[in-house]
C-alpha cells in the first residue's frame, strides 16, 4: 500500500514517513501544495494525507481539485484548526476523515487503516482470506494449519495488498506501484523473487500466475 504524505514541515512529514514504514506502507513526501496536487493526479496512490497548510497551494485546494478530476483516493486532513465549519468546508470539498494537530501518531494508523478497509470494502478485524489470517501489527500470516509465519517488510506490504484485492488478477506493473515508493528501483524480476517466497510461506497454489496479465490471490483457497 503506497502512500502520499503531503507535509509542509520537514521534522514532521519525516516522521510520519517512518512510522507508516515501520507499519508495512510505503511512502512519498510531498513538501507544497503543487507537488501534491501533482503527485495526486500522477501517481496511484492508496491514499493520502494531507495538511491543509500547505505553501503555494493550500490544501483545500489540491483536494478539490483532485475531487473535481474525479480523482477518488481517501483523504485524511491533518490539519490545526479546530472550528467546526472549517472542518465541514474540508468534508464538503471531499475529505474522508479529519484528524487535528497535535496527535498521536498511533491514532493517525489507526484512521488510516480504517479509511484503506473502506475503499476495498473489507470489514474491520484481522484482515482474513481464504483461511489465512494476517496480523498487521506482528507482520505475521497464519495459515488454515496453524502455522504462524514471520513477512519480511516486502512480503508483508506484497501479501496485504492481495488479501484486498481477493480474486483479482493484477498486473506486475500494478502491485509494483502500489509496494514501492515514488524513486524506487520497481524491478518486475524481484517482485517475482518475493511471489515465490510467499508462496512457499502459505501455500504455493493460493497465488495463481495469469500469463501475460499477473498475479491473483485465490478467493476460495488452494
Amino acid at each position: 500500500m503506497r502512500i502520499l504524505v503531503a507535509e509542509d514541515d520537514p521534522d514532521l512529514g519525516e516522521r510520519v514517513r517512518t512510522s507508516l514504514r515501520e507499519a508495512g506502507y510505503a511512502a512519498d513526501v510531498a513538501t507544497d501544495g503543487e507537488e501534491a496536487d501533482y503527485l495526486g493526479r500522477e501517481e496511484p496512490y492508496d491514499a493520502v494525507i494531507l495538511d491543509l497548510g500547505l505553501p503555494q497551494r493550500a490544501g483545500l485546494t489540491v483536494l478539490a481539485n483532485w475531487r473535481r478530476e474525479g480523482n477518488p483516493v481517501p483523504v485524511l486532513v491533518l490539519t490545526a484548526r479546530n472550528a467546526w465549519y472549517e472542518r465541514v468546508e474540508g468534508f464538503e470539498a471531499g475529505a474522508d476523515d479529519y484528524l487535528g494537530k497535535p496527535f498521536h501518531m498511533e491514532e493517525l494508523l489507526a484512521r488510516l487503516g480504517a479509511l484503506l478497509r473502506r475503499r476495498h470494502g473489507r470489514p474491520g478485524g484481522p484482515l482474513e482470506v481464504a483461511g489465512l489470517t494476517l496480523d498487521e501489527a506482528a507482520q505475521t500470516v497464519r495459515t488454515p494449519d496453524g502455522t504462524t509465519n514471520a513477512l519480511t517488510a516486502t512480503e508483508f506490504r506484497l501479501l496485504r495488498y492481495f488479501m484486498l484485492n481477493p480474486g483479482r488478477v493484477l498486473s506486475k506493473a500494478a502491485l509494483s506501484e502500489h509496494l514501492y515508493e515514488y524513486d524506487a528501483d520497481k524491478d518486475s524480476n524481484v517482485l517475482e523473487v518475493y511471489v515465490r517466497r510467499l508462496r512457499a510461506k502459505i501455500g504455493k497454489e493460493r497465488i495463481a500466475t495469469r500469463r501475460g496479465q499477473g498475479y491473483l490471490l485465490r478467493a476460495d483457497g488452494p
